[in-house]
This record gives C-alpha cells, sequence and structure tokens, in this order.
C-alpha cells in the first residue's frame, strides 16, 4: 500500500513539473511579442522599455536607470501575477499616462504563462 501510495504521489509530481515546463515554454514563445522592447535574463539591459528581471515584487517605476512616465512611477503597483494579468490586457488602460504603446494581450492562458516566464528570473537575470 505504502508502494503504491509513493508511485502514484512521485507520477502526480512528475506530471505537474511537465505542465509547468510546458506553461513556462509557452510564455517564453509569448515573450517574443514583448522582446522588442523589453529584455530579460542574464545580462538583461534597458531598452525602449525597461529590463524585466526581478519583476515579481518589484515596484513599478523602479528599474535601474530606465526614464519611466511620471504615471508609471507614480502608479503604486507593486508587480506580481494579479496585478500583471490586469496590466498586460490593457496597459495604456491601467497606467494612463504610460509610454508603452503595447495593444495588450487578452488571452487568460497566454497571460498565466507568460507570468510563469516572467517570475522564474530574479534580480540578477539568473532563473531561481
Amino acid at each position: 500500500m505504502k508502494t503504491t501510495l509513493a508511485i502514484v504521489a512521485l507520477a502526480i509530481a512528475a506530471m505537474m513539473q511537465t505542465a509547468q515546463a510546458q506553461d513556462v515554454a509557452a510564455g517564453e514563445q509569448s515573450f517574443r511579442k514583448c522582446f522588442p522592447c523589453h529584455a530579460i535574463g542574464e545580462g538583461a539591459k534597458n531598452k525602449v522599455g525597461p529590463e524585466l528581471n526581478g519583476l515579481d515584487g518589484r515596484h513599478s517605476g523602479s528599474a535601474p536607470g530606465y526614464q519611466y512616465s511620471d504615471a508609471n512611477k507614480n502608479s503604486g503597483i507593486v508587480w506580481g501575477e494579479e496585478t500583471f494579468e490586469k496590466y498586460i490586457k490593457d496597459p495604456r488602460g491601467n497606467i494612463p499616462g504610460t509610454k508603452m504603446i503595447f495593444p495588450g494581450i487578452k488571452n487568460e492562458k497566454e497571460i498565466h504563462n507568460l507570468w510563469g516566464y516572467l517570475k522564474q528570473f530574479g534580480p540578477d537575470g539568473k532563473k531561481k
């Protein structure tokens, strides 16, 4: 009985890891929409938009060396899954006056996958 439970638990854990990896892989594909303006990972630099390392838990308007709009600096947003998922649907509608001209991503699953990809990078650009 214990052996059976252990095997089932290992199988479930393996399936969850596979599903999570697939979500991150899909998020990485979605990031191609962001890549013209944003960078992420080791050595990422600000571009037209700020680098996105350490986004999870970061205050909006705080990436070093990037010249944010006053609207973004004063938005009071702390990035997390909920704030990101709301924002990325309509950036200009969520922070009126932002410099970000991206029309947004409307597909919930794509947004969720994209967040899964972004949140894996720490402030130093290394994957957590």
